[in-house]
């Protein structure tokens, strides 16, 4: 049924897998005895944050957040953030990494990282597992990054 739809296939499942497990390593290393809370942006990030979740071998929690950008059929973001559904718990105090599937234009990234900095997180990280460089138009810190 893909194969109907997709011209060809850029990163194959076991590749996949692969990074994402070096990113769970890599995230468990540099959170081992912090306070993590991994935070998804629905809904595309939900897959990702399964499939890294469980390779993170250090303790944390997850909570959601609802962003949206583009509006309506778009597929381009319009520049115009809002907060669908915020996030249940406080971060306040808490090491707090961002869980993305696609960081595109970073105008929607830079909204969250400001909008959750002024929330006193004790740190406040972005992992992403598609990053789009070419699409920039605003700089935003990416610490892990899948493809």
């Amino acid at each position: 049924m893909l194969e109907e739809i997709l011209d060809h296939i850029l990163i194959d499942e076991a590749t996949l897998q692969r990074r994402v497990e070096e990113l769970g390593q890599a995230v468990s290393a540099d959170y081992q005895g912090k306070d993590l809370m991994l935070i998804c942006i629905l809904k595309g990030g939900v897959a990702f944050l399964t499939d890294l979740m469980r390779r993170v071998t250090v303790p944390h929690e997850i909570d959601f957040m609802a962003i949206s950008s583009y509006g309506g059929q778009r597929t381009e973001s319009s520049g115009v953030v809002r907060i669908l559904m915020d996030l249940h718990a406080d971060i306040a105090g808490r090491h707090v990494l961002i869980v993305e599937d696609i960081v595109d234009s970073g105008r929607t990234m830079d909204y969250l990282l400001r909008a959750l900095q002024a929330r006193n997180p004790a740190s406040l990280r972005v992992c992403t597992l598609l990053n789009k460089p070419c699409r920039r138009v605003v700089d935003v810190p990416l610490d892990y990054i899948g493809f």
